[in-house]
């Protein structure tokens, strides 16, 4: 265990004694029913401020709310409710890795923690984009789907998914001036240990602070059938600090700087390779301004600078037969590093025209990656992660324009420019993306639209720079400095529906559904090029030799990133929720294909068909919430890979606000320890498994 954990700990209990002498309790009062649905207000759809019920794109919200209730011990946790959204990850790695509708990887999906790029991907069995991040740190998680968010970063034409960490708010409520939140979780199958302390405080009302410390132990697991998956532990310790200052009415200044530091240790994501233990560490810093005030409809201004880093060490504990005849031995080590620098700055003026209200967006946003590989184990990783620079250049305006209350169409349009460059060999381009959106409400409570919206993705570092020769078979991988960038062409439909007092007072229906198509031209892939030659059969053992001894050898061919004619995603999807007060009954889904347009082979990336229903009811004035969920997921619909059995499986929980001050959650996850995995992944999820957790508050006034 970390000695850092260790001190962090005695600082924690330090501060937490200290404000427990200052703070009484808050003052218990009677629990209120925060109605489900689709009303979480949230900017990453437009930019500006809506919610997914009342937003012309396909976008979904993760509520904290919803996070304590399913306790995610991982991102996949917290994704798996929200329709046409998947996660890769391998079990006995903590990274994950987004797909959106069938789109993922070097930067398909746009991941963005408190607004900054998360940009790091190392080449290997698993997925080419993946990023670290504690559930326990999220306020709120944002996803918009399809290339409809073109003004919010270059690349994102499978969509963006836009995370908040947690701060003051989220531990003091109104009128509290300092306060702490101790949390406690444990379980069973693999769940360890997680501790949580986040303080906060208020003096004036021109300035907050927030700091929460995190560490989580996880032990390996067993699946369904009470096998015991190696090496899927692992530990974390992070930290987040924030500060926001209002020197004056309208305008706020915030900083924030996340750190996370992971240990672990696998055999790659077969668990049958070279054993490594891992070291990574995962930082975002952010510094930002907002000015927006009633009086000043034309400013409402946000800027931020921002730093990622993700830093992989990786030290060799036992290299396998073949590592070891290519000249790899224990100790050796190699090391991944990511440095992310952007900047995003836009405005949105508020106007009207005749009798027509306009929102007019504008603005630009830069990102420079700067990769850096060091390999003292064979020189494998260095080949095919290879290091280098790109530049990500951007500039957008959208106007959403709203006639009375019937009519809103939304224009947009942005700018991309790039530039990348490593060893021998760079790129370059550009492109305007143009976006459009018409939505009608033919009568209260519903909302149909039609979106075209076109985006663009320029190659990353590696798909252009790779270089180098597979460790065992000893297949080459070419690079291609003449990739051309993918340009999305998505043809979206939705209705979003709104209604209140249907069966009963006071009750809501909430929903939203989409069919869209999306047309990807310049569709980079992973293909065999030229023609077959011979390597040997034993590693480490010279090319030379099938010159003279071809039965020592067996045919291959090389690899290389290609640009394919075409490829489409078609699908549909949809969530609703009905809640009445005394409880809720929730629904999402999704169904998608995907093909090469070239040959009409299917897109192996496109998950298969999933549904997910909550029932839950209310009790003690809304106390205590008590449900389950039950999801199913469909046979896979490719024929790439072998098809994922289909299988579902049900989760029961239950949460109990004692008081204003302390909290209880109980998760029973796959309760009828069903065995399965899930598509994309090499290893079988968790079997049965309890969760819970314990959170006690102190605040003072």
């Amino acid at each position: 265990m970390h000695r850092s954990y260790h001190r962090a700990r005695a600082s924690a209990a330090l501060v937490f004694s200290s404000t427990f002498a200052l703070a009484a309790p808050a003052h218990a009062q009677s629990p209120r029913a925060d109605f489900e649905g689709l009303e979480t207000i949230n900017v990453t759809a437009t930019k500006t401020q809506e919610a997914p019920v009342e937003s012309m794109t396909a976008s979904s919200v993760v509520t904290r709310k919803e996070i304590e209730r399913f306790q995610p011990s991982t991102l996949a946790d917290i994704l798996r409710n929200v329709p046409g959204v998947a996660t890769q990850e391998s079990q006995n790695d903590p990274a994950q890795s987004i797909n959106i509708r069938g789109l993922q990887d070097f930067g398909r999906v746009n991941v963005l923690i408190d607004g900054a790029r998360q940009n790091f991907q190392i080449s290997g069995h698993n997925a080419n984009g993946t990023f670290y991040l504690e559930p326990e740190f999220l306020s709120q998680a944002d996803v918009v789907r399809g290339p409809v968010s073109n003004i919010y970063g270059s690349g994102a034409i499978g969509g963006v998914v836009s995370f908040r960490t947690r701060g003051a708010d989220d531990v003091l409520a109104p009128g509290e001036r300092y306060g702490i939140i101790q949390k406690l979780g444990s379980g069973t199958n693999g769940q360890g240990l997680l501790e949580s302390t986040s303080l906060a405080t208020r003096p004036t009302d021109w300035a907050d602070a927030f700091g929460q410390f995190v560490y989580r132990r996880r032990t390996p697991y067993e699946d369904g059938e009470g096998k015991t998956v190696a090496d899927t532990g692992s530990e974390l310790v992070g930290g987040l600090m924030k500060l926001a200052v209002r020197p004056d009415e309208g305008h706020a200044i915030t900083a924030t700087a996340l750190m996370q530091n992971y240990r672990f240790a696998n055999n790659g994501t077969s668990g049958s390779g070279t054993r490594f233990s891992d070291d990574v560490d995962a930082n975002t810093f952010t510094l930002g301004y907002h000015f927006a005030k009633p009086d000043v409809p034309l400013l409402d201004l946000d800027a931020k600078v921002y730093y990622t880093e993700t830093r992989n060490r990786q030290t060799v504990l036992s290299p396998t037969a073949t590592y070891r005849a290519l000249g790899v031995s224990a100790g050796a080590g190699l090391e991944d590093h990511i440095g992310t620098w952007g900047l995003d700055v836009h405005n949105t003026a508020r106007f009207s025209t005749a009798m027509i209200d306009h929102a007019l967006t504008f603005g630009g946003d830069n990102a420079e990656d700067h990769v850096t590989t060091i390999d003292n184990a064979g020189k494998f990783v260095s080949a095919l992660t290879p290091s280098g620079d790109r530049r990500l250049s951007g500039a957008f305006v959208q106007d959403e324009a709203r006639y009375g209350s019937w009519l809103r169409v939304l224009g947009a349009l942005r700018f991309d420019d790039y530039a990348l460059s490593g060893g021998a060999y760079g790129s370059s381009g550009s492109r305007l993306s143009p976006k459009i959106t018409v939505g009608v409400t033919p009568l209260a409570g519903v909302e149909i639209y039609g979106t075209y919206a076109e985006g663009y993705r320029a190659p990353s570092i590696t798909e252009t720079l790779i270089s180098g020769t597979h460790p065992f078979p000893a297949f080459n991988i070419l690079p291609n400095p003449y990739l051309k960038p993918e340009v999305a062409h998505d043809v979206e439909v939705g209705v979003n529906v709104k209604y209140e007092d249907v069966l009963k007072p006071g009750d809501k229906i909430r929903g939203k559904l989409n069919l869209f198509q999306n047309r990807i031209d310049n569709f980079i892939d992973f293909q065999t090029v030229g023609g077959s030659y011979l390597v040997p059969f034993i590693p480490g053992m010279s090319t030379v030799v099938c010159n003279f001894a071809s039965y020592l050898c067996f045919p291959i061919t090389s690899y290389q990133y290609l640009n394919v004619a075409r490829a489409e995603i078609r699908g549909v999807e949809g969530e609703g929720v009905y809640d009445w007060g005394g409880g809720f009954l929730s629904v999402a889904g999704s169904l998608n294909s995907g093909k090469d347009l070239s040959t009409n082979a299917p897109l192996y990336s496109v998950a298969p068909g999933r549904i997910t229903t909550s029932l839950a009811f209310r009790f003690l004035d809304a106390a205590l919430t008590v449900g389950g969920r039950y999801t199913a997921v469909d046979r896979s619909p490719t024929t790439v890979t072998t098809p994922t059995k289909s299988y579902d499986y049900i989760d029961l929980f239950a949460n109990y606000a004692v008081n204003d001050a302390v909290t209880a959650n109980l998760l029973l996850s796959n309760v009828t320890n069903r065995k399965y995995t899930q598509y994309l992944n090499s290893l079988p999820s968790a079997g049965f498994t309890v969760k819970f957790a314990v959170a006690v508050k102190f605040a003072s006034n």
